[in-house]
């Protein structure tokens, strides 16, 4: 056993002791990695270290739950902190949509457009979304998760999934083409 995981199985254990200076190591230890993951899901970084601090609220009471052989602990803690951006986003989100559409339309973005942009433009362009729509394209781009998958997660059909994506990209076009000719 290396050092890191010791110190990592030492961690674990304070925390399911309640153990301040555990659970704050724990915290030091994933907050870059699970912060810049909030923030794709949320408009600014306020509403983001509110759903990271829910999120490890939801991590210490449930660190009893947490079985290092069905994951490692950063997929763990990174599947609870997606968990309550879907929650936040929900809470936000709450105007139901009046029609879902079931097939969505394909909006083509030529993928030379996302090379001469950076990371924090695009972020910045994905954070213009609204919370539902903005969820749906991380969970489905950035994520990987499928329709079928998103419509669990997130209690909705695969038609709206697969409209929020569809609406995502026809914005994001629009926010792009605004942006070159500015």
């Amino acid at each position: 056993m290396t050092s890191e995981t010791e110190n990592i199985d030492r961690i674990i254990e304070g925390c399911k002791k309640n153990d301040l200076k555990s659970q704050e190591q724990l915290y030091r230890n994933f907050y870059r990695a699970m912060m810049l993951l909030c923030l794709r899901y949320t408009k600014n970084e306020e509403d983001a270290m509110e759903v990271l601090n829910t999120g490890f609220y939801k991590v210490y009471k449930n660190i009893n739950r947490y079985n290092p052989s069905v994951a490692s602990l950063y997929t763990w803690i990174r599947t609870i902190i997606i968990n309550s951006c879907l929650d936040f986003i929900k809470i936000k989100d709450r105007q139901p949509l009046q029609e879902e559409l079931n097939q969505a339309a394909v909006v083509d973005l030529p993928p030379d457009v996302f090379t001469k942009m950076s990371a924090i433009e695009i972020l910045r362009l994905v954070r213009q979304l609204p919370p539902a729509t903005q969820g749906v394209f991380n969970l489905f781009v950035i994520e990987g998760y499928g329709h079928k998958e998103i419509s669990q997660l997130m209690s909705i059909s695969e038609g709206t999934s697969k409209w929020h994506l569809s609406e995502a990209r026809k914005i994001l076009k629009q926010l792009i083409n605004k942006q070159e000719n500015g």
